[in-house]
């Protein structure tokens, strides 16, 4: 119980002397709506969207963490310029469950368009800041990219999240990058969430903690 206690004052510590209102989060996944939805309101764009999520979702117009691993890892391989070594599904997992706004397991074509428009936004930061052409973002290059990406990191955060998702050299692929934003975002904003009175601090019973920890 000392080690928890001490391993947990050792984390709020790292994070503790950043203001969260630094941090430039996403707009939250959109509502759950009729896949019909608004099909009249979109231009050619959209509905050339739409029509391939079609394709890729299923019978079921669902994309499962299998279905999006597999969709990734498809793209990602029409991209020689993006180092990695694919997503994973445990990755999927994550990125589904911090995407999938009403809890169902999968995301529908909102939700999984939405996710979609962010690792768009996100490939283009990792791009431009492959100032080598490596395909992987470099220990030097990483803190510019994540405070592009909207992200200012202190110190201490950044060699936390080094440790977590770089490699032994300290450099970033592809899939790691976008899987630690999809985290980092999702986290921020449901802080935001909670902190109602911008005050910058949040009490959680250990009930909210564990909803808001495992389903991430």
């Amino acid at each position: 119980m000392f080690f928890a206690r001490s391993l947990i004052k050792g984390i709020i510590d790292v994070v503790s002397d950043f203001d969260p209102s630094q941090f430039k989060t996403s707009d939250p996944p959109p509502p759950r709506r009729p896949l019909n939805f608004g099909d009249s309101h979109e231009n050619e764009e959209e509905n050339k969207f739409r029509r391939v999520f079609k394709q890729l979702a299923g019978e079921d117009m669902e994309v499962s963490p299998n279905e999006l691993m597999n969709i990734l890892n498809k793209v990602l391989g029409n991209h020689e310029n993006l180092k990695t070594d694919g997503f994973s599904i445990e990755s999927c997992r994550s990125m589904v469950a911090v995407m999938d706004s009403d809890s169902t397991g999968k995301l529908g074509f909102h939700e999984f368009k939405y996710m979609w428009n962010n690792i768009k936004k996100w490939q283009a930061i990792y791009l431009k800041y492959d100032a080598d052409g490596s395909g992987t973002i470099g220990f030097d290059e990483l803190p510019n990219a994540f405070q592009a990406a909207g992200f200012p990191l202190n110190d201490q955060l950044y060699k936390l999240i080094i440790r977590r998702y770089s490699d032994e050299h300290g450099s970033m692929d592809f899939d790691n990058f976008v899987g630690c934003l999809v985290r980092l975002d999702a986290m921020c904003r449901a802080f935001k969430t909670l902190d109602k009175d911008n005050s910058g601090s949040i009490d959680l019973d250990i009930k909210e903690w564990l909803q808001l920890t495992m389903y991430s």
